[in-house]
């Protein structure tokens, strides 16, 4: 997760190119055909997911979509500003969405205090922490506070990472039962950059019950070389793992502290959980 670039963990699935617009091609094959929202969605999603403005003939093949299709459908949206038009002619998210992102954040109660309490701790072990829960099969980054140091991450807010990739990606489902545990990795587990992440399901799915019981789930290199993350859940009270909190550091600063910061992660975990009336478990302070 070291930034090089302007770039998230994830990389975008193989492109495909767009569906021609062939007049005959609905007389050639039945199709099923998707609505005008389901490919506004899907134009929104390429663009989250490449983190950089792109032109429509990209977006068309990502999404595998006729060409004049998409094209319509940007047009709208930048009309309306959800999406809008770099001076080169490049299509990205709109300042519209922005405020209905505000607005949704606004609504989450438990955000506030998790950001709270992820800007104490930052400041308290001087690392980047995350606050991410669950998206699609996928770990989003919901909130994010930089430590003060030189070391930097890729994974920016709204980053979607896959769930084997990271410890707080198995702590998300940590609390399924197991055949739907397995399910769900098999469905989503990917090979990692590095190919050092887990992608067995059977293995993920007791990695993750395992990582839950512990309320504790370490990862190092496995998304990105001599990269580490320590991730801890906070559950409502069904026992749910609704968000993590997790702290992204260099591999040799977590080897040397592992039991440190698993410390200081579940205590704040607890803290969260107390604060918003859900598991009551005592958060001891540390040290």
């Amino acid at each position: 997760m070291i930034r090089k670039s302007r770039q998230t963990a994830q990389e975008p699935e193989p492109a495909t190119k767009p569906v021609p617009d062939t007049p005959d091609q609905s007389a050639a094959a039945p199709r099923t055909r998707t609505s005008a929202i389901d490919r506004a969605v899907q134009i929104l999603d390429a663009l989250q997911e490449t983190n950089r403005p792109i032109t429509a003939y990209e977006i068309a093949r990502l999404v595998g979509a006729p060409l004049s299709t998409v094209y319509s459908i940007i047009n709208d949206l930048v009309e309306k500003n959800l999406l809008a038009r770099t001076p080169d002619g490049a299509i990205w998210l709109g300042s519209r969405l922005y405020g209905y992102g505000l607005t949704y954040a606004s609504s989450l109660d438990y955000l506030a205090v998790a950001h709270e309490e992820m800007n104490r701790l930052s400041a308290q072990v001087g690392e980047t922490v995350q606050v991410c829960g669950l998206e699609e099969g996928m770990m989003v980054v919901l909130q994010m506070v930089e430590g003060p140091g030189h070391f930097r991450v890729t994974s920016r807010v709204g980053s979607r990472v896959p769930l084997n990739w990271t410890a707080s990606g198995r702590l998300l489902v940590g609390h399924l039962p197991d055949a739907e545990r397995i399910a769900y990795f098999a469905r989503y587990a990917k090979s990692s950059p590095t190919a050092r992440a887990e992608t067995r399901p059977n293995v993920l799915a007791r990695m993750a019950r395992e990582a839950l019981d512990a309320r504790l789930s370490i990862q190092i290199g496995e998304s990105d070389a001599s990269v580490a993350c320590l991730a801890a859940p906070v559950l409502d009270q069904a026992g749910d793992c609704v968000f993590t909190i997790s702290i992204v550091m260099p591999e040799a600063k977590a080897l040397q502290s592992t039991e440190r910061f698993g410390d200081e992660l579940k205590v704040v975990a607890a803290r969260i959980e107390a604060r918003l009336g859900w598991q009551r478990r005592t958060p001891d302070p540390v040290g």
